[in-house]
């Protein structure tokens, strides 16, 4: 039995997270997280006359893998190139392809490298990186999400939805998303070449970015504390994002706000554990989300008493970069009918992902459950859509656009104009 731990790669770099070991249905509050690897095959082109296959085949292999351990002798008594064959590589190939062959972007093989690379201090808000939240497409392509205000990144010109094709030089295809996370971070003050495709252009280009240490604070009010709407913008979930949270709303409400805007955009998530806690600051009572793993076991996350904005209206702004733990929130808030989103589409991270340790010193990172909403609605794969739809081709613009109509939105649901154009 295990502990479950998440770990937010932002590097900032990432949006995932990792599960260091554990059964999720054993009570435990579990998490987030992601990756992917390639398939490799090879065709026999003139006959050999094969010995018998591998008498010492081992009783405690299942009959479906017989085949792999019958490859594996004959590789090693007729292959040509036997270096080749003695190569550390050569089982670890086997193994993403093996992974490959399962279709999930979520599950993967992770290499020695990645895993001893030092990340100790990611859960306090500050990493070295570049600055971005980054995922793995449906395929296989390493995306920029949403580059963090004001990082490396941003200033650099990477763009959401930007695709990483390349890292000093080196191809991410066939690259897992925590390998290609390993590779883009690096020491502060040093510089990474990225080949990057912007969406709207088929020319990719070379941007340089000095990697630098990345504070993210997870809670941030655009707005004045007396303000009538009050805009608030959740960019993670840590650990202390609930309390920080619970001090902004008391700010606001003693502020005299009638209305509070929940903005989500750009969050790619977090602790699970503090998503449940968010969501219960604004809900009464009843499911928050559930977990269902492949042999149907349930855990269910309920609202936690004791939440102080349980009344006041609310609006959530969310987009394509919204994902992970977010959604869980998102999805809370929209089946308890507590507030409408507004936006677009959100990303359809909705895995709870294990790493899994191998003899090697790599590991398997793996997919060992789907979140779903109160209402039963997966989030993996599909997101979750707006109850009320604002996009623009501009990024810009459709920020503006978003922030406008949740402020009408709440005009309308308190009869109360806005005194300033706001956050």
């Amino acid at each position: 039995m295990i502990t479950s731990m998440q770990i937010k790669l932002t590097l900032i770099l990432a949006t995932l997270t990792i599960v260091t070991g554990c059964n999720v249905f054993d009570g435990n509050s579990s998490t987030t997280n992601q990756p992917n690897a390639e398939n490799i095959f090879a065709e026999q082109t003139f006959p050999t006359a094969s010995p018998p296959i591998s008498e010492s085949t081992p009783e405690e292999v299942p009959d479906d893998l017989k085949i792999i351990w019958e490859t594996w002798t004959i590789l090693n008594n007729e292959y040509v190139d036997q270096d080749k064959i003695k190569d550390d590589k050569v089982p670890e190939f086997a193994v993403r392809g093996l992974l490959s062959a399962l279709g999930d972007r979520q599950t993967s093989y992770v290499d020695k490298e990645y895993l001893e690379a030092q990340f100790s201090d990611i859960f306090r808000g500050e990493f070295g990186g570049i600055g971005a939240h980054v995922n793995i497409n449906a395929e296989g392509k390493i995306i920029i999400v949403s580059p963090i205000d004001g990082s490396p990144a941003e200033k650099a010109g990477i763009k959401a939805g930007d695709v990483v094709l390349e890292v000093d030089g080196e191809s991410l295809k066939g690259i897992g998303l925590l390998e290609a996370v390993n590779k883009i971070r690096g020491p502060k003050g040093s510089t990474v070449v990225l080949l990057i495709k912007h969406i709207l252009d088929p020319t990719p280009i070379e941007i340089s970015v000095v990697r630098d240490d990345i504070t993210l604070p997870s809670v941030v009010l655009r707005t004045d504390p007396k303000e009538t709407f009050a805009h608030i913008r959740l960019t993670t979930f840590y650990p202390n994002t609930p309390e920080i949270l619970t001090k902004t709303i008391n700010k606001v409400k003693d502020g005299g706000a009638k209305g509070i805007i929940l903005d989500l955009r750009g969050n790619s998530g977090g602790v699970l554990g503090a998503t449940v806690d968010i969501a219960s600051e604004f809900l009464n009572e009843g499911l928050v989300f559930y977990l269902q793993d492949g042999k149907g076991r349930r855990q269910e996350h309920s609202v936690k008493p004791g939440g102080i904005a349980k009344d006041i209206p609310m609006v959530v702004i969310a987009n394509a970069a919204s994902a992970s733990a977010t959604e869980v929130l998102i999805g809370a808030l929209q089946d308890h009918k507590r507030a409408k989103v507004i936006g677009t589409t959100t990303f359809g991270k909705g895995s709870v992902n294990m790493l899994r340790k191998l003899s090697n010193g790599g590991g398997v990172y793996l997919t060992i459950a789907y979140w779903y909403t109160p209402l039963g609605r997966k989030i993996a794969g599909q997101g979750l859509p707006p109850d009320i739809e604002v996009t623009h081709r501009d990024a810009k613009e459709a920020d503006i656009l978003q922030y406008k109509r949740a402020v009408e939105e709440l005009e309308l649901l308190t009869g109360i104009k806005q005194t300033s154009t706001g956050g």
